[in-house]
């Protein structure tokens, strides 16, 4: 179950107004989907399909990561993207 600083965290990348880059949203995707989902599931998308590539490689890399770690990581790096 989501805390409610993970939800607020959650909306508050929804409002950001800079873009901070492909690699910190993958990282935030990864840590959402491990925190909502779990572990990564299914196979690998190919070659020709490179942003689930790369989005299905992000959420590996965190695999095994408890959601609620993957939770405080992600409202870490929303904190720093919004205090900045």
């Amino acid at each position: 179950m989501a805390s409610a600083e993970f939800e607020s965290a959650v909306e508050s990348v929804k409002g950001l107004t800079r873009d901070p880059g492909n690699d910190v949203k993958l990282r935030l995707y990864a840590l959402y989907k491990q925190a909502t989902a779990g572990d990564v599931s299914g196979s690998r998308p190919g070659m020709m399909n490179p942003v689930g590539r790369a989005k299905y490689d992000a959420w590996a890399k965190v695999s095994g990561t408890a959601p609620e770690a993957a939770e405080e990581q992600y409202i870490a790096i929303v904190r720093d993207l919004t205090s900045s």
